[in-house]
């Protein structure tokens, strides 16, 4: 079976000349969960920066559906990709229409659906005015996890075929943690590389990818 995503050779300096990443090779089928590891400054975002073509990648190959990169229109690929941060970027508007800009035509259902598979489904409903609720500039009155959590609803809205996360929890709890790592992997039907510094993502992903110095064992 062709696999899904394939980096074959990649290489990638930094602006300064320092390797980001160096001679990379690796392969995820769909529906695999993959955990990508290691400290910070290893090349780890890199390698989500080049799949959703931030950067284009000087050495080297990627694919996706053993169609080149290069070769993917960029709306095309976007439908294909979801991306989470770390930095949830929230508007001063409804916590609907935060929600929605991941998808402008869906309906209330599937936003709704989206915010239950994200676990805020309930803490939306607990707010006075619920989906209407205000959200203020840069999202202040929403705490971390929160956040976190409508960023995800916006992922799982958009239901695309592969879900990329860049340190989605780095800046959360244990519990928080615990809570978004459940959502994620309940997605069973998804392709999602999940990049962290953190040990606890290598428990729920089928493969384990170290990134250290650039290079990925």
């Amino acid at each position: 079976m062709e696999p899904i995503l394939k980096f074959e050779n990649v290489s990638k300096d930094y602006p300064n000349g320092v390797h980001a990443l160096k001679n990379v090779s690796f392969e995820v089928s769909e529906g695999e969960f993959i955990s990508v590891i290691g400290p910070s400054g290893s090349g780890k975002s890199t390698l989500l920066k080049l799949l959703m073509r931030f950067w284009n990648a000087p050495q080297g190959s990627i694919s996706i559906n053993g169609v080149s990169l290069e070769d993917i229109n960029t709306c095309d690929l976007r439908n294909m990709q979801s991306l989470v941060t770390q930095e949830t970027v929230l508007f001063h508007d409804t916590i609907f229409n935060n929600i929605r800009i991941a998808k402008l035509d869906a309906s209330v259902n599937e936003i709704e659906e989206a915010c239950r598979k994200a676990g805020i489904h309930d803490f939306i409903m607990s707010l006075p005015k619920e989906y209407a609720t205000l959200v203020e500039e840069l999202g202040d009155s929403l705490s971390g996890g929160e956040k976190q959590r409508i960023a995800l609803a916006r992922a799982f809205l958009h239901d695309s075929d592969c879900i990329l996360l860049d340190e989605p929890t780095s800046n959360l709890d244990a519990l928080n943690e615990a809570v978004i790592l459940k959502s994620i992997q309940a997605q069973k039907d998804k392709t999602i590389l999940l990049v962290s510094h953190r040990p606890t993502t290598m428990r729920i992903a089928d493969t384990v990818l170290s990134v250290e110095s650039g290079r990925v064992s």
